[in-house]
């Protein structure tokens, strides 16, 4: 390689037209070619192999910056380091990055489809990306998923962090899954988990929150209380419903979304399917007479439905918002939450009667035993949770007054 350097100047590169090579020094050449077209080529030996590297029209890089150009790859080449296989793999991780490159709002949808199994339901499945769509997507939807980092994910819980702390919390949570999705798949390479560390410093800190306990009904008045809504104007189908679910103490929504195909008429059981259980695990209900009666009465009223306690105008499981308004404050114009009678039934279970604690815990379907405790302990105390669940029914009916009207 010659060392003269800087042989041309700007005119003549300007006015030569015989097409060949004309030599600027260092290796680099203008190439004129029989078409008139003018280009710069740097020529450079690397491993004893002579190369030409194409720098460039000349319409788009002038002299002095072809000459900037060509000392930057020769820097390279006495760094034993070859141009044009330099450029090939910044070609190729540049095409690798565009055809990895996902939006935020890309990962999200395909890691919602991807962790379907991770849904109860379909309502649960929708809330979990409508989270994302209402709160998410409009600040970084639309982002590379790699460019979201603790400052983007605070720009998003902001506006919510204090006022909406459960929705926040939640979308937070979904963020943090969909980014690990992400990085997962190599579309967030530089992943960093650090970043949850550090982001409650981009957050304002929240007020200790106060421990919230679901207002119960004291026992004494269940009964009464149950007479009551026998007697109001709700609904024969929510009335029954109600009743069942303080019955069998069991979760509104575990009531509220009961199917035919769990009741069993002949074993006197309610079996829920872990799909449909807080803890994700199957619960059987040993049923009272009086929750027998139940039963039969709203099979009655929807014959067509595969919902125990459907709303009869659209075929859709009761509201929870039905418990807790219609039935609790506008009729009986009570505090309570039909959450809260299921420490309604603890109480009772706990003062009135001598059964052990296993039993009543079982029978709210609570986890009282470790993994190995488990293993060990496979009864269910199914005969004892029986003669609990008549007991219970049996407290209600004698301490309403009058007796039970007729639906």
């Amino acid at each position: 390689m010659s060392r003269a350097r800087d042989r041309l100047t700007a005119l003549a590169v300007k006015n030569l037209s015989k097409p060949g090579f004309y030599h600027d020094g260092g290796g680099l050449y203008l190439q004129v070619s029989r078409f008139g077209t003018k280009s710069w080529i740097l020529r450079y030996t690397i491993d004893k192999k002579t190369r030409d590297m194409g720098l460039g029209p000349l319409a788009d890089w002038t002299l002095a910056e072809a000459r900037e150009r060509a000392k930057q790859y020769r820097q390279m080449i006495d760094d034993k380091r070859d141009p044009i296989e330099h450029r090939l793999a910044e070609q190729k991780a540049r095409k690798e990055e565009r055809d990895n490159r996902k939006t935020f709002e890309e990962c999200a949808i395909a890691c919602h489809e991807d962790k379907h199994t991770l849904w109860k339901n379909t309502k649960h499945k929708a809330q979990w990306i409508s989270t994302l769509r209402s709160y998410a997507f409009p600040v970084i939807g639309s982002m590379n998923v790699a460019s979201v980092g603790k400052k983007e994910v605070a720009k998003v819980l902001d506006p919510i962090w204090l006022e909406k702390q459960e929705t926040s919390s939640r979308v937070l949570q979904r963020i943090r899954l969909v980014l690990g999705w992400a990085s997962a798949h190599d579309y967030y390479p530089g992943y960093d988990l650090k970043m949850w560390e550090e982001l409650p410093n981009l957050l304002p800190g929240r007020p200790k929150k106060k421990e919230v306990h679901h207002s119960s009904c004291p026992y004494a008045e269940a009964g009464e209380l149950m007479e009551m809504l026998r007697k109001s104007s709700v609904s024969d189908t929510l009335k029954l419903c109600f009743e069942f679910t303080v019955l069998t103490a069991a979760r509104s929504g575990e009531a509220r979304g009961a199917l035919k195909s769990e009741i069993d008429f002949d074993a006197k059981m309610w079996v829920i399917p872990d799909n449909r259980m807080k803890m994700d695990k199957a619960h059987s209900v040993p049923l009272s007479d009086r929750a027998i009666e139940v039963l039969r009465k709203a099979f009655a009223l929807a014959p067509e439905s595969a919902l125990v306690f459907p709303n009869l105008n659209s075929d859709q499981p009761l509201s929870d918002q039905a418990f807790t308004k219609v039935v609790l404050r506008e009729n009986l114009k009570v505090p309570y939450t039909a959450h809260g009678f299921r420490s309604t039934f603890r109480t009772w279970a706990g003062e009135k009667t001598t059964y052990p604690r296993e039993v009543c815990e079982l029978a709210l379907a609570h986890n009282i035993m470790d993994k190995v405790e488990e293993a060990y302990a496979r009864t269910t105390f199914v005969d004892q949770r029986r003669h609990l669940m008549q007991d219970w029914a049996n407290y209600l009916r004698d301490t309403a007054s009058p007796a039970p009207a007729a639906y």
